[in-house]
This record gives structure tokens, C-alpha cells and sequence, in this order.
């Protein structure tokens, strides 16, 4: 049987990468996001081009009744699950400074990127923990998308990159409770991707890459991302548990 994956936010930007990458490697997806389903009808016939079973579920991950359909759908059309990538995220709606940002936006941001994942992953937890008793031969995996900036302070976004921290630690948290079942949780932390979310600020990066930001003067791409995560997803990687792949053009690497 085919393995399964749900990957939240997964038809556009970071997510739409993940997806096609899973997809090449013959998952059967699970995606959800937001927008209406018409909206996404020609992704979705994109992804199934690639071979395998695609659903998708409108849900925004913040909200609990949502997230509880979203959980409910994924068991009852794919049935299994053997991956959940944690990828839904947003941005403020405006960059304010820290001395300014308002709660409101605060909140909005903390409850999608870091509330909405960590529950999602408590329901999939114990979904795949029940899989594994059930069905011999069962393995998963738990890979979270959070950001470089869980450590790279940004000023004028501070709630984004609170809300990243706290993906960091979900993941450092989820890794150890999981070890018990042999469930090994990741994180994958991309820098500067090319997706409609940096869109807006694509001159100031063009400029800072310009002047040697990065060691790879690129920006990263949302494949990027998905061959990371399919990587981990195939257990390439399986003496790592908790640990973290930053994907960032080499942006962090300490330098003189």
C-alpha cells in the first residue's frame, strides 16, 4: 500500500514544493489550506498528474473546529498516515516595530504558525501512535517547516519569529515524547525562499544577496525545501530524531 502524507499549507509556496516532492515519491497526499476548493482545483490536477491519490481540505490549522475536520477528513479519505508535515504559516499583515506591533496581530500570528501545529500535531500523534500498535511493519514521521527566524531576530516582525521559536521547541518537545514509539519528529528551517509570502520584500533581498548575505548567492526555492523534506520522510536520516535542517544558502554560517 501506498504511504500517505498530510501536508498543511501545502498548495502553494514552501508547501506546493513539499507536496510535489511527496508526490514524486509516490505519497498519496492530503493537503489543506484556506482558499476555496475551485481555487485550487488546477493544483491539485497538477499533483495527481504525478501518480498518486490527492486530496484536499479547506481548514485553517488556528482554528480548533477546523483542525478537527481537517483531522477527521484526512483518516477517513486517505484512511493512513505515515508523514505530517507541519508547513501552514503567515506573516503579519503589516511589519511593524516591535515598540509598535499591536496584540491583535500578535495573536493571529502565535495562533496559526505555532497554536494550530502543535495541536494538529498532538491529534496526528496519537493517530499514528494507534496505527503503529495495529499495523505491523507501521513507521511515521513528524517534520516541522518553521524559519531562520526562530533565530535570527527581525524587529519589525517580532511575533513571526516568537512563533518560530516556539515551532523549534514543539519539535525539540514532540522528538522526545515520540521516542517511544520510534516516531522521529524534525525540523526543517528554510532562509530566504522564493515564494508569493517574500514577495513584496523580493528588492531588499535581491540587494542584501547581492552584497554577500548569503555564501550561495541565490535565492532558495520551495524545492529546495521539498527534497529536504522528502529526504527525511524516506529515512535517510534515521539516527536523528529532533534534530534540524536549516536550509538558508549558508545566511547563518558565522563569518569574520
Amino acid at each position: 500500500m501506498r504511504r500517505a502524507a498530510l501536508v498543511t499549507g501545502g498548495a502553494r509556496g514552501i508547501g506546493l514544493g513539499i507536496s510535489r516532492s511527496l508526490a514524486q515519491e509516490g505519497y498519496d497526499l492530503a493537503i489543506c489550506g484556506v482558499r476555496a476548493p475551485g481555487d485550487v482545483e488546477q493544483v491539485v490536477h497538477d499533483l495527481r498528474r504525478l501518480g498518486g491519490k490527492v486530496v484536499y481540505i479547506q481548514a485553517d490549522v488556528g482554528d480548533r473546529e477546523a483542525r478537527s475536520f481537517l483531522v477527521r477528513e484526512a483518516k477517513t479519505r486517505l484512511g493512513r498516515l505515515q508523514v505530517l508535515v507541519n508547513n501552514a504559516g503567515v506573516a503579519p499583515k503589516e511589519r511593524k516595530d516591535i515598540l509598535e506591533a499591536s496584540e491583535e496581530s500578535f495573536e493571529w500570528v502565535f495562533r496559526v504558525n505555532a497554536h494550530g501545529p502543535y495541536f494538529l500535531t498532538q491529534a496526528i500523534a496519537n493517530w499514528m501512535i494507534e496505527q503503529k500498535r495495529t499495523s505491523s511493519g507501521y513507521s511515521g514521521c513528524i517534520i516541522n517547516i518553521s524559519s531562520i527566524s526562530a533565530t535570527v531576530a527581525s524587529i519589525n516582525r517580532g511575533e513571526y519569529c516568537i512563533s518560530k521559536a516556539a515551532i523549534a521547541m514543539a519539535s525539540l518537545l514532540w522528538a522526545t515524547r515520540l521516542a517511544e514509539f520510534e516516531i522521529p519528529v524534525y525540523e526543517v528551517r528554510p532562509g530566504i525562499i522564493e515564494t508569493d509570502m517574500t514577495a513584496g520584500v523580493r528588492p531588499k533581498y535581491d540587494a542584501l544577496i547581492e552584497q554577500g548575505l548569503l555564501l550561495q548567492k541565490r535565492w532558495g526555492t520551495p524545492q529546495d525545501v521539498g527534497k529536504a523534506v522528502a529526504m527525511l520522510a524516506r529515512g535517510d536520516l534515521p539516527y536523528s530524531t529532533g534534530q534540524v535542517v536549516v536550509l538558508d544558502g549558508g545566511m547563518t554560517v558565522s563569518r569574520l
